[in-house]
């Protein structure tokens, strides 16, 4: 009975990628709106009408 066995190393690699995808998906929403702000469209002005 070894105590770090391979096993033990493969369940911390695979709760380690699955806590970083959680972390991930909880920041990211946030992230995203930091970096890419939400677009603004320019006021159009009323100009006389051309003949």
């Amino acid at each position: 009975m070894g105590l770090l066995k391979p096993d033990l190393y493969r369940s911390f690699g695979i709760g380690f990628a699955l806590g970083a995808v959680l972390v991930a998906l909880q920041v990211g929403p946030s992230v995203k709106d930091e970096f890419l702000p939400a677009a603004q469209a320019e006021p159009v002005e009323q100009s006389a009408p051309q003949r």
